[in-house]
């Protein structure tokens, strides 16, 4: 492997709010990646569990691509540390010829970007176009239109996707591009399905903080704990974990790899889940696969390999800022398990 010094990695941010499709817009990308380039890709998690990393690497394995998680929550919290020692040693490792960074929907993305463009990633990354992610359909509910976060993902961003256009009805997409005239007139708007997009949306230098107002989010911290993600398994084979903030609540699960789900029990299970967002991979008697759940629906993608099965959800805290999922999902969940 070449010893030479890690230099002006094209790097693209892809942002966008919960369930918006980022993870599938970069799992589209990677399948058209050129077979001679190495990719990495840094993803954000709100939840502690983290289960981007086991959907993107199960599809990837033989593919030279690398994948590092930064879970519980914005990763350019604690003055970037987490996000700055995560792509470090991604950049050591992977020694990419392209970076792709997914923040969580629920982070701030314009203190990613300041992350990013500070003078110590200068020389290492090329910051190339920032795309941002938008369900159209959004617009019409103040959750969205009116929260900082969604509003600071129009704001950095070089190319807005209108994606899910499939599901738009006739004025939806008028709509997206009116509001991004208002917010940003220099963004390019373009729309997808699926999160299909062209490599080439990757490609120019991006207009990076100079889109918008340059300022810092405070955050408040805790002393800071190991994440659920990081800790040896227990002899009962189970790990549970939580996250809230910005209005949102995650819960989520981690089992030992002898644990067997039975798939059309799970299936059955996850299909009825009334949540913001569910991502799951389990190893089940007909296989390993992958779980995506979104109000749109549910989809189910077969996998090459995982490690142990983890399941993430994410809902809307209630007016006491208390998780909304049923405290029985627990045994629900190990009421799926193979005997």
């Amino acid at each position: 492997m070449s010893s030479n010094p890690i230099s002006q990695v094209p790097t693209n941010i892809i942002t966008g709010s919960l369930g918006v499709g980022k993870t599938s817009t970069i799992m589209s990308l990677m399948k058209h990646k050129p077979e001679h380039e190495r990719w990495a890709v840094l993803v954000n998690e709100f939840g502690e569990i983290g289960v981007d990393g086991s959907l993107f690497q199960g599809q990837h394995a033989e593919q030279q691509v690398f994948i590092r998680e930064v879970p519980g929550g914005c990763m350019c919290c604690a003055a970037g540390l987490p996000m700055e020692i995560a792509l470090n040693q991604l950049l050591s490792t992977a020694k990419p010829d392209r970076l792709l960074i997914e923040p969580t929907g629920l982070g701030h993305p314009k203190e990613v970007l300041e992350v990013l463009s500070s003078e110590h990633y200068r020389q290492v990354l090329s910051l190339q176009q920032t795309i941002t992610l938008v369900d159209a359909r959004k617009l019409a509910e103040p959750k969205y239109t009116e929260h900082d976060t969604f509003n600071q993902q129009i704001a950095i961003a070089d190319v807005i996707v209108g994606n899910k256009q499939d599901l738009y009805r006739a004025d939806e997409a008028e709509q997206l591009i009116a509001y991004v005239n208002q917010a940003n007139p220099d963004t390019k708007v373009i729309f997808a399905e699926h999160g299909k997009l062209p490599l080439s949306a990757l490609e120019g230098k991006t207009q990076g903080l100079s889109n918008s107002s340059h300022h810092h989010h405070h955050h408040h911290h805790g002393k800071p704990k190991p994440l659920a993600c990081d800790l040896p398994m227990p002899e009962s084979g189970v790990i549970k974990a939580s996250n809230q903030g910005e209005g949102y609540n995650s819960v989520g699960w981690r089992f030992a790899p002898d644990k067997v789900f039975s798939r059309q029990s799970l299936v059955r299970l996850l299909v009825d889940l009334v949540v913001e967002r569910m991502k799951a991979v389990f190893i089940t008697d007909m296989g390993v696969f992958g779980y995506n759940l979104t109000p749109d629906g549910i989809t189910e993608i077969e996998l090459d390999e995982c490690f142990e099965s983890r399941i993430e959800l994410i809902s809307q805290a209630n007016a006491a800022g208390k998780s909304t999922i049923d405290d029985g999902m627990e045994s629900q969940l190990l009421a799926c398990l193979v005997d």
